[in-house]
């Protein structure tokens, strides 16, 4: 159950329900309680958020939530707001001098960017987009590194009411225009490279193959970074050299802000726009009720510009927070450099994926012990399930003062729809319960709620960052097919969870890679929570190819060994008995195969469904774009299986 009595003092959750007692004499006992009233009275839910926040509109909402049907909800009609703006004003007590970006990178000296230097550098930025003659609703792209550059031109574009999108250097070519060539930019930004741990890499040969494949592009600016150059651009330096007062435009409520793109490894990238008002009302809510950001923090997440948790760390911009900035191998030049990092850079909040918390655990690594972090307040972890170990880590390794914040959510809503927060429990292997403001449950396959067992997760009301469409898709024919099609009205997710009676979630995986044996269900996390706990093996996937005749079909396990490890009869054995042992027989496999590596997104995702499909004998290159993929060669041993 979650802590009854009032919040953790000093939180931002603390003062809320204090301002909920105060302003709107409501008064919660505990989270489920808040959360109870949270996705009941969406008009008071969310408009207290605007209020309690701050939300800066120009005009105000005629109402808060005018159409609640999914999808076509409709949010905060007739109000206009500015996400830069949000981000960029001024607030008494927030000193100009003081830090807003630390940036730390392999491909250049650290640089600390101050309040004042970042407003200045993006009115300065917001003057050189409208020189190259953009305007609202142009799309300006960046192939770019998490630097300050790159969060100067995101806000810039965002100050004009331009839509922003963004991939990461490292991504080829074609995994760049298969997402940027749907939006048909106006403006590119580019860096002619990056350098990798110590290893330099030149990426202007990809730069010319990503504006030769988009046409519509009719400016390339050049980010100074790394080595190579892209000829025949605009320098940064012109971009932003004209001094120019902070402006910002007002949208309204659902213009879009930036067009974030699904992984592509499963068929052509989704490119999801995602509105002003949406995600700024969320990130403040998220930011401020669950993971506790307040003025002064100082936030350190390694992601790249691809994945919605970039967006996620700019909005620590909305509490007045400082970024930390991070490009470059996070492994480098070891596993525990992300640590020194965040003791010199003074972190209060440290974003990290479950595969890094565990090779952190593997390698005997001690945080708290090796470096002197005293600021830290959370761990925050996604991207796929933490093992129990991995909670148990955290807690030995840094005690009851800081937080292990686990959640679950997605590029779909860009936010968390699971997490954890000051004000809940941390059960041990499990998520701590849905966020304030989603009304999150399993269903069966009928549509009826299931507590206690596996079912899809769903969201049953309405949610302001909810994608206001997809790019070309007029009708949201494709929208309805992606979220609404098995339950009409509600939004399913695409993971497979159980809810306990207390709330608590646990995440199986997805439910489209579920293991059906013999009636018995299962998520693949659940399998790789037995076998990556043993110590020979590194790493491994898992598909179950069904038989259309009924039969039982076939289990095929994938294992990539442990340094000083090889996949052999005796380990074959030992994991065959230890699947019988902890899940089902019917769950040992039918065959196990050695692979060199894991195909994986860039995010860490394992990419069970593309495997299956190319075991299946689907053309490889039709169901996962190699370019997208952290090991472009992970796929090869399974091309090499298939019929």
């Amino acid at each position: 159950m979650a802590p009854m009595g009032q919040p953790p003092e000093g939180t931002v959750t603390a003062r809320f329900v204090a301002y909920l007692a105060r302003e709107r004499g409501l008064r919660f006992d505990d989270y489920a309680a808040l959360h109870r009233w949270s996705v009941t009275d969406l008009d008071g839910f969310w408009s207290a958020v605007t209020e309690f926040f701050g939300v800066r509109f120009h005009d105000a909402p005629t109402a808060v939530l005018a159409r609640r049907e999914m999808p076509g909800a409709q949010w905060f009609p007739g109000a206009t707001l500015n996400y830069a703006e949000q981000a960029l004003a001024h607030d008494a007590g927030i000193d100009p001098q003081g830090p807003a970006l630390l940036a730390h990178s392999q491909t250049r000296d650290d640089q600390t960017w101050t309040w004042a230097e970042l407003r200045d550098a993006v009115a300065r930025a917001r003057a050189g987009l409208q020189r190259l003659g953009v305007r609202r609703g142009d799309r300006v792209v960046a192939y770019a590194p998490n630097i300050p550059e790159t969060v100067v031109a995101h806000l810039a574009a965002a100050s004009l009411g331009a839509v922003w999108a963004s991939c990461a250097p490292e991504f080829g070519a074609r995994s760049v225009v298969d997402r940027f060539a749907q939006i048909e930019p106006t403006v590119l930004l580019a860096v002619g490279g990056y350098v990798y741990g110590d290893k330099p890499i030149d990426r202007t040969d990809e730069v010319a193959a990503v504006r030769a494949a988009l046409p519509t592009v009719r400016h390339v600016v050049e980010v100074p970074y790394g080595p190579g150059t892209v000829p025949d651009a605009t320098p940064w330096a012109e971009l932003v050299g004209t001094p120019a007062e902070p402006a910002f435009d007002p949208v309204p409520f659902d213009h879009p802000l930036v067009v974030l793109f699904s992984s592509g490894t499963t068929g052509p990238p989704k490119a999801i726009v995602h509105g002003h008002g949406g995600i700024t009302v969320e990130h403040l809510k998220n930011h401020g009720l669950a993971w506790d950001v307040q003025p002064g923090d100082r936030m350190l997440w390694f992601t790249t510009t691809a994945w919605m948790m970039w967006n996620a760390l700019v909005s620590g911009l909305l509490h007045r927070a400082t970024l930390i900035l991070v490009d470059g191998n996070p492994l480098h030049p070891d596993v525990s450099w992300q640590w020194r990092l965040a003791a010199r850079a003074g972190a209060t909040h440290f974003g990290a994926s479950p595969g890094f918390l565990m090779a952190c655990r593997g390698q005997g690594v001690h945080p708290a012990v090796e470096n002197d972090l005293g600021p830290l307040r959370q761990v925050c972890v996604a991207g796929s399930p933490l093992p129990p170990e991995g909670y148990r880590w955290v807690a030995e390794e840094f005690g009851p003062d800081v937080l292990l914040l686990v959640g679950s959510g997605g590029t779909d809503v860009c936010t968390g729809i699971v997490q954890g927060g000051p004000w809940q429990e941390v059960v041990e292997g499990e998520i701590s319960g849905p966020e304030l403001g989603v009304d999150a449950a399993a269903f069966d396959p009928d549509g009826n709620e299931v507590v206690g067992e596996r079912g899809e997760l769903v969201i049953r009301a309405p949610m302001p960052s909810m994608p206001l469409c997809f790019w070309n898709d007029p009708d949201g024919s494709r929208l309805r097919a992606a979220y609404f099609d098995t339950y009409p009205g509600v939004w399913r997710h695409g993971d497979w969870v159980r809810f306990a009676p207390s709330g608590s979630v646990v995440v199986s995986g997805r439910s489209d890679a579920t293991l059906n044996r013999g009636g018995v269900r299962l998520g693949t996390a659940e399998f790789y929570a037995v076998v990556e706990e043993m110590p020979e093996v590194a790493d491994s996937l898992v598909v179950h190819l069904e038989d259309p005749a009924g039969g039982p079909g076939e289990l095929l396990l994938f294992l990539v060994p442990a340094p000083g490890y090889v996949v052999d009869d005796a380990l074959v054995a030992k994991v065959r008995a230890e699947l019988r042992s902890a899940l089902s027989p019917r769950h040992v496999p039918d065959r196990v195969h050695a692979v060199a590596s894991v195909p994986r997104t860039r995010t860490g995702k394992k990419l069970e469904v593309p495997a299956k499909r190319i075991l299946l004998g689907a053309d490889p290159d039709a169901v996962a774009s190699r370019d997208s993929l952290a090991d472009a060669s992970a796929l090869d041993a399974f091309v090499g299986l298939a019929p």
